[in-house]
């Protein structure tokens, strides 16, 4: 062999053994951030309720912030409007950095009474409120019931005579505005009827069969359904003050002269067990994604009005809320369901 050749020999031995060399620990040690890494979003209920819109609003919101990011996958779960979900994060049969769950005050509510399953509500990660949705009144649109003060009275004379039907079971939030307006019309709220469904898009669809006379669900899904060709009219909205754009014309009950006022926070939560750093990147997406110029027009767009949190804040609101919840359940002689 020649000199020449022996030098480039080593040559290339000193090259190909430095690309087998370890790389740095910091480098193997990087996580992904899963925010930008494909990822699902869980809707707890059948298509066309609030969870929906919640997962679609996350995923539009991220995509602006995170333009390259793969779009969120939507996946449904139903199954007691959330309880099959929460069950299978806190035990841990769900979850990791790429899979993020819709909630709602519902959700709260049930976590409040137990319905949940045997699970505290630190058994999930809460990570962040998208906006918040207001409570309706609404009927088919050939109803003779054509303003709340029409609901109260027919309530009055037969509380049973009245079916209300919503997503949820006994104790569900939508079950709940149903009691309140029971109460409100100075009857007990144990002589209603209440028909239950998996999520709001059916109850609508069996308020547009006229199975069901009364519609106690939230203004997003019933604006959304109504958009769609439902014959449904709403007539009173659970907000302090009327609300804009289409509900502009709608009263409150508190101008009909009932006092309720129901609001329906919308967000997301993540597996307890995800690594905080991971944790972490996710709130800081979203918090990035809240605060940016374009989410104001998107939350609209899903039929939200501003509430936004995460972080120490948001832990502090779900502590607040279930302690009113809680409240709000014995008043209306709710049990708590222990197992």
């Amino acid at each position: 062999m020649t000199p020449s050749f022996m030098r480039a020999r080593r040559a290339l031995v000193l090259r190909t053994g430095a690309l087998l060399l370890p790389l740095p620990a910091a480098l193997h040690a990087r996580p992904q951030d899963p925010s930008l890494a494909p990822a699902e979003c869980v809707i707890p209920s059948k298509a066309g309720g609030g969870f929906d819109l919640t997962c679609a609003l996350a995923r539009d919101a991220l995509q602006v912030v995170r333009p390259t990011r793969p779009p969120l996958v939507q996946r449904f779960m139903p199954g007691g409007i959330g309880a099959v979900a929460f069950d299978r994060m806190a035990t841990g049969r769900m979850g990791g950095p790429d899979l993020l769950v819709a909630f709602s005050s519902g959700s709260l509510l049930n976590i409040a009474q137990g319905r949940f399953g045997p699970h505290p509500a630190n058994a999930v990660h809460w990570l962040a409120t998208l906006g918040t949705d207001y409570g309706v009144v609404a009927v088919h649109r050939d109803s003779p019931y054509k303003t709340l003060q029409d609901v109260m009275s027919a309530i009055r004379r037969d509380p049973s005579g009245v079916v209300f039907g919503s997503g949820g079971t006994v104790g569900s939030q939508d079950w709940v505005k149903s009691a309140l307006l029971v109460r409100a019309a100075g009857r007990d709220p144990k002589a209603m009827r209440f028909v239950s469904f998996e999520g709001g898009g059916d109850a609508l669809a069996a308020l547009q069969g006229k199975h069901v006379d009364v519609f106690p669900g939230d203004a997003a899904e019933a604006l959304q359904a109504i958009a769609g060709g439902a014959a449904v009219r709403i007539v009173a909205v659970l907000s302090a003050t009327r609300l804009g754009d289409a509900l502009q014309g709608v009263p409150t009950a508190r101008e009909q002269g009932v006092e309720i006022v129901w609001p329906t926070v919308r967000g997301v939560y993540i597996s307890v067990n995800v690594q905080k750093e991971a944790a972490r990147q996710w709130a800081a997406a979203f918090q990035e994604a809240l605060a940016s110029p374009q989410y104001a027009s998107l939350r609209a767009k899903h039929r939200l009005y501003p509430f936004s949190l995460t972080g120490v804040g948001m832990e502090e609101f779900v502590a607040r809320q279930l302690a009113s919840y809680r409240e709000m359940a014995g008043e209306l002689g709710l049990r708590r369901w222990e197992k």
